[in-house]
């Protein structure tokens, strides 16, 4: 164990030795071979730095923004005042006012140190307010009520600061790993619309880590080898006697949508066994058939999740959804990760063998290495709160494989997988998938990540408890504390939103304030039938608005509205906020809503289009525009309430990844959106007779503009040309 926790490893995938040379020395490594005996072993300083690929470490200070700029200088001359005056070295933190006519920021050090030096908290506050000179971008200081010191920005170098910095940072990725795992659909039938909420939240969450600039690995967790593959492999062999054959002619045949035929198939088989309850025998041979990899049963299997999860992938795309590998359980199997991990967990005493009551015969995890969460959970039976890990015919449990997928993402099992492409994506990404193969393919190194957020339902909480147990268990401390179940509440549908997709409902459901979706039940909304049915009627109002249009060019529109409008709804709650999906409320263009914000930025444009077409050509900004001009017209409150919000893109998204809530990027473009729209109904810009106001205007307008696709981009959100 000693020796596991001090090595870290690398595959060679199966590549002979000088290709796996070759492939690391093209990102910068120099290598020389360890032992062609073990090809699955590297050192682990060579796995981190594989893991980066060759790129320099995350420095924040490279990504501040203007205003985090503000705020490092001013609480590092806190801090230095502090320790000058009173020898005193403490976190200082900063506050926004409660109202904008107060300043900028607000700093409430004077409370915390009032007890501690034993003087009224503004006698404190007005002695440091007079020893802080000269912070950059500061314009004075005042205090306020009992102590507060409000500071007040100098406007006019605030946005010189914003139109020299130009252009965005380059979208590189720095630091170590991060891998976010998400999406997760049983390959078993059609993605619904439980799991667009895993997926937008997880893609959004990646888009936050990566606009800030850290390496990000996206993992799609394939689980081919579980209960829901097998019932749909129990309805296809024993109540529709088909063969492998048949299954591939149905996957093959262009007017059969496999996955929603496996979507009722999966149905029918959970009704079969209610009424049949000796027909389970028949999931536990096929589990058995599975795990194994031999005979009829696995070989349908194998086909039946590849084309699902074909099929999954297609719809994620429609939302902009990509990963970059697909680790499949089958391999976790058969490459015998779980197998190492069970050795482990027995050798460190982790798991014990239960020799009688309910659970004899398996191995299971004692309550004491998670009770907290145990004592809470709802499979506790008969007091025995000990979690299966392995049962007692052999087979290995869900989150004992989760065990050896997470040692695996961490790089401490020893093991890797081999890897094949899966697909390109138009843009040209490769995506990975696993095999147990060796393979020609140089794959890149995967997995090695210094932390690692799981998107999993909240209803999963205990078991993540127990992957994270694990953890601790082998002494893996470190990488246990970071290890994130990035939680989210269930979604359901309104009674309203169930009639216009065409499902039948009871009396009594349709006085529910929101109807829950069952997979087993085949009750739900297949996500591409959500799809289709947001796009539809976005055409709808398209056609209405600009029926002299291309034909094309609105069905793109409506599309980007329709994915927008999803998105956003989908992000606009908090993680723990159970969603009532509305239809008619997420396509809205009014209130808080994806298409609301987009008309924002089809706005903005429009203002320049027509400022273009009229003959005119913008100005270039920073020959026109200098402190003096700044200062005349940002002395008008609401210009300068806008440039400031507008200048906060970045911060939304660094708070919104602090407290892992998208929807604080979603309520910030809301907010920039609505105060654009009010500067819109104000101000005239195209026809404003001042040469220096209106070139304020429109660098104003650009500027909001860019900031608004920059937090839908975070957002996964592209702007129509038109709406």
């Amino acid at each position: 164990m000693q020796h596991l926790q001090r090595i870290g490893f690398v595959p060679q995938n199966g590549h002979a030795p000088s290709q796996q040379m070759a492939s690391l020395r093209k990102f910068g490594h120099p290598v020389k071979l360890v032992s062609q005996k073990t090809p699955f072993l590297r050192p682990a300083s060579l796995a981190r730095r594989l893991s980066c690929h060759g790129e320099r470490n995350y420095d924040p200070a490279y990504w501040r923004t203007v205003f985090e700029e503000i705020e490092n200088n001013l609480i590092a001359a806190l801090r230095r005042l502090l320790a000058e005056k009173f020898d005193l070295n403490i976190n200082v933190l900063l506050e926004q006012p409660k109202q904008s006519s107060f300043g900028e920021l607000a700093i409430p050090v004077a409370f915390q140190l009032a007890r501690q030096l034993k003087r009224p908290p503004r006698q404190i506050a007005e002695e440091l307010a007079g020893g802080l000179t000269s912070v950059p971008g500061v314009a004075s200081f005042e205090i306020a009520g009992n102590g507060y010191i409000n500071v007040r920005l100098d406007r006019a170098e605030y946005a010189v600061n914003l139109l020299r910095q130009g252009g965005e940072r380059a979208h590189a990725s720095y630091g170590e790993k991060i891998v976010v795992e998400h999406t997760n659909i049983n390959p078993n039938k059609a993605a619904h619309i439980g799991h667009l909420r895993n997926a937008i939240l997880g893609d959004t969450f990646v888009r936050m880590l990566r606009n800030r600039g850290r390496h990000v690995e996206v993992q799609n967790y394939i689980d081919n080898t579980g209960v829901q593959v097998a019932d749909v492999v129990v309805g296809f062999h024993y109540l529709e006697r088909k063969a492998p054959a048949d299954v591939r002619a149905l996957i093959a045949d262009p007017n059969t949508r496999f996955d929603y035929l496996c979507w009722d198939l999966y149905a029918r088989t959970s009704s079969y066994y209610q009424d049949h309850p000796d027909a389970k025998q028949w999931r536990a041979d096929t589990l058995h058939a599975i795990e194994a990899g031999d005979g009829d049963l696995a070989e349908m299997a194998h086909i039946v999740a590849d084309a699902i999860v074909k099929a999954h992938l297609k719809t994620m795309l429609r939302l902009d959804i990509e990963y970059d590998v697909l680790p499949r359980e089958s391999e976790i199997l058969h490459l015998k990760f779980w197998a190492t991990a069970f050795e482990l967990l027995k050798e460190r005493k982790a798991i014990y063998f239960e020799e009688q009551g309910k659970n004899k015969g398996c191995w299971v995890m004692p309550s004491a290495a998670f009770r907290e969460s145990a004592a809470a959970s709802e499979e506790e039976e008969d007091g025995d709160d000990s979690k299966v890990i392995v049962r007692s015919n052999g087979t290995v449990t869900y989150v004992g494989k989760d065990i050896a997928y997470q040692l695996w993402k961490f790089g401490l099992l020893g093991k890797d997988f081999y890897y094949k492409p899966w697909t390109a994506y138009p843009d040209g990404h490769q995506v990975w998938v696993t095999t147990d193969q060796p393979s020609t393919e140089i794959a890149p190194p995967f997995g090695h990540a210094t932390q690692v957020f799981n998107v999993i339902d909240s209803r999963q909480s205990y078991l993540q408890d127990v992957v994270v147990a694990g953890l601790r268990a082998l002494d893996f401390q470190q990488q246990a504390n970071a290890s994130v179940h990035f939680s989210y509440e269930m979604v359901a549908l309104t009674p309203q939103t169930c009639v216009a997709m065409g499902i039948q409902l009871s009396d009594d459901d349709k006085k529910k304030p929101y109807v829950e979706v069952s997979g087993r039940k085949g009750l739900g909304v297949k996500a591409d039938d959500l799809l289709d049915k947001l796009i539809e009627t976005a055409l709808a109002e398209v056609v209405h608005r600009h029926p002299e249009t291309d034909p094309a060019d609105r069905q793109s529109v409506a599309q980007m509205i329709a994915v927008g409008a999803l998105r956003y709804f989908m992000l606009k709650f908090t993680r723990n906020s159970l969603i009532a999906f509305d239809f008619h409320e997420a396509l809205s263009f009014e209130g808080e809503t994806g298409p609301y914000v987009q008309y924002a930025a089809v706005r903005a444009g429009n203002i320049l289009k027509k400022f273009t077409d009229r003959g005119e050509t913008l100005p270039v900004f920073e020959n026109v525009l200098n402190r003096d001009v700044f200062a005349r017209y940002l002395e008008s409150e609401d210009l300068w309430q806008l440039v400031l919000l507008a200048s906060k893109s970045s911060s939304a998204v660094e708070r919104a990844i602090s407290s892992g809530e998208p929807a604080h990027v979603a309520k910030y473009a809301f907010q920039l959106a609505q105060s654009f729209n009010n500067f819109y109904h104000e101000h005239s810009v195209i026809a404003e007779e001042n040469a220096d106001r209106r070139a304020t205007l429109l660098w104003l307008t650009t500027y909001v503009r860019r900031q608004l696709l920059k937090t839908l981009a975070v957002l996964g959100i592209q702007q129509p040309a038109y709406m």
